[in-house]
């Protein structure tokens, strides 16, 4: 456990803001969790794996824990399926990408999501058409202040589009230990194509059969082109949450708007957040030190030196924008500190 006091986040979120930390403990071993609640003395504290999906609005003055601790363990090996332990501190893509070459199915299309693995079921990260409580099998978490550790299965998470019980109902109140998921190894019957660019970008390639390495391999590409590098331009990926309407508002919408990009969802229809950003003229465009990519509205971007006060006016402005302008309220995927 190494503690530093009063230090700079910039190097420590994918925004790259640069606030100050009063008090940052970074758990590199698992063992650190059995001295952690012992130092803490039950004071509240905030937790942070990549800090890919955070905006930084002022300085943290309570604790801040950076989870990065690592390791992957197959805990058990069945004919059809791995049960695959990740600890929290393993980069998410890593983690991906390790299961392909290993022949294991089922999250290939959440390539290159940046941040850890501790993150993915607080989040309940999800991208092209598949979200982690898809795979999930369990959830170990430590509990701050007593500092035992509780196991979770997957019906036990309150999981929703992009919410658990840890992002919400548990806040701050558990630690993620590691995530264990469940991984087709022959069939894959989970391969999904469906959803966004996918089928493109394979049918440009001429693949008619896709193994989970081509899912794998396209959905990178895509995002390689739609989502800037943060350590080139500093973002947090998707700022907003696909916004979901009933049928009733969409078919209002549609008839004045036939172009708007939708897709069918359980409880009503999912509307393209990207889509209607861009559509109100926000894609590319400059305010101040920050704005949106150029070629994915979605992301708002730090152009360097930018506040989060600043980062956070600026999707108000947009808020605003497309509600005036669609009569739908967007939410924010990222969390705001």
């Amino acid at each position: 456990m190494i503690i530093q006091n009063d230090v700079s986040a910039k190097a420590y979120n994918s925004f790259g803001i640069d606030v100050r930390l009063s008090t940052l403990i970074e758990l590199d071993k698992v063992s650190d969790l059995s001295y952690l609640s012992h130092y803490l003395k039950n004071k509240p504290v905030r937790i942070l794996g990549g800090g890919s999906n955070v905006l930084l609005t002022e300085e943290v003055e309570l604790p801040l824990c950076l989870v990065t601790f690592k390791g992957m363990d197959i805990v058990l090996d069945d004919p059809g399926y791995v049960l695959l332990r990740v600890q929290a501190g393993e980069v998410w893509h890593d983690v991906v990408t390790w299961a392909v070459e290993h022949g294991y199915g089922g999250i290939e299309n959440l390539a290159l999501i940046p941040g850890r693995t501790g993150a993915a079921p607080i989040q309940n990260i999800g991208a092209y058409g598949v979200e982690i409580k898809d795979v999930l099998h369990s959830v170990r978490a430590h509990e701050m202040v007593s500092g035992q550790v509780f196991t979770f299965h997957c019906s036990e998470c309150g999981f929703g589009y992009r919410q658990s019980y840890f992002k919400n109902k548990w806040k701050d109140r558990f630690l993620i230990q590691d995530v264990t998921l469940k991984l087709t190894k022959s069939g894959h019957h989970r391969i999904n194509t469906s959803y966004g660019a996918i089928t493109k970008v394979l049918t440009e390639k001429g693949i008619d059969n896709p193994s989970i390495s081509n899912v794998c391999d396209a959905v990178v590409s895509i995002r390689t082109h739609k989502l800037p590098d943060p350590s080139e331009i500093g973002n947090a990926g998707s700022f907003f949450k696909n916004p979901v309407i009933s049928e009733d508002q969409y078919q209002k919408l549609k008839s004045s708007h036939p172009e708007i990009v939708s897709y069918p969802v359980e409880n009503g229809v999912k509307l393209a957040a990207g889509w209607l950003i861009d559509s109100c003229g926000w894609k590319g465009k400059i305010v101040g030190k920050t704005g949106t990519y150029e070629n994915q509205a979605l992301v708002l971007v730090n152009h360097g030196g930018a506040s989060g006060a600043e980062v956070y006016a600026l999707s108000e402005s947009i808020q605003s924008d497309v509600m005036s302008t669609y009569g739908v309220k967007l939410e924010r995927e990222v969390n705001v500190w």
